[in-house]
């Protein structure tokens, strides 16, 4: 089953077109490094809940929007090479975040269920 790398983040609404740039490097690295997918999702329905909420999550502000990534590898044993490929490329040394990545969420997670493996 894949390994999946999770992240939730809040982008400040006027650095959304500095993000697509830096996803854009961000993907293109990590497929050149051995990820199987890439996903960036920008926030369209993400509602501030009373308890808990994506934008609670991160702490987000009026001005920022949520955004939901994933990167997928074939294991974790890749997973753990390819970041460490990642991390050593010189392409993101010194690159400036346009978020605050203290108030970034993310993880690695074994994939449970997949609907290829349900469906078909």
């Amino acid at each position: 089953m894949p390994y999946v790398d999770g992240f939730v983040l809040a982008v400040p609404k006027d650095k959304i077109e500095a993000y697509k740039v830096l996803a854009r490097k961000a993907c293109a690295v990590w497929m050149a490094h051995g990820a199987l997918d890439y996903v960036e999702c920008i926030g369209d329905d993400v509602p501030y809940g009373e308890l808990t909420s994506f934008p609670r999550a991160v702490i987000a502000k009026e001005d920022e929007v949520v955004v939901f990534s994933w990167i997928v590898y074939r294991d974790r044993q890749t997973r753990d090479a390819v970041n460490k490929k990642v991390m050593a490329d010189p392409q993101f040394h010194g690159a400036d975040m346009p978020f605050d990545g203290k108030r970034m969420i993310y993880g690695g997670f074994t994939t449970l269920l997949q609907a290829s493996d349900v469906v078909g």
